[in-house]
């Protein structure tokens, strides 16, 4: 069950479709309960925990794809994903934190879940959450 969208935090939408591209703005771990999860990588909160994280960010990002096609069958497949983890400066395990919301990918679109991808660390990000995951994805007319 994917969650309503909330409205975003500044200037900007939370999706751009151009196309046949669907441009998804960075998402962070909103929970259902509106909450946020924060802390800084490798210090406050642990590389599993930060996964959990990512897999929420997955989340946030397929109710934002379904608000925006109307159908996830019109998902033909994830093209990119940016991971950005706030971390400590030693960490070294983003790839694993962003493995959280890429491993939902595979789960619901199988290969076409698979994306390009890029995994970095932060020293910061807004409102000082863990993790923060934008997208590009390719729909099906």
């Amino acid at each position: 069950e994917l969650q309503p969208l909330p409205a975003p935090i500044g200037n900007y939408k939370p999706f751009r479709l151009a196309g046949d591209t669907l441009y998804l703005s960075g998402v962070g771990p909103r929970r259902a309960d509106g909450g946020i999860e924060t802390g800084k990588v490798g210090q406050d909160v642990t590389a599993d925990a930060a996964r959990n994280h990512a897999r929420l960010c997955g989340l946030n990002m397929l109710a934002i794809m379904q608000e925006a096609l109307g159908d996830l069958d019109r998902v033909a497949c994830i093209l990119k994903a940016f991971g950005m983890v706030n971390a400590t400066p030693d960490f070294k395990d983003h790839p694993m934190v962003i493995d959280g919301c890429t491993d939902l990918f595979g789960e619901v679109f199988g290969e076409d879940g698979k994306p390009a991808r890029s995994a970095v660390g932060m020293g910061s990000l807004p409102r000082g959450i863990t993790v923060e995951i934008e997208g590009v994805v390719l729909v099906r007319s």
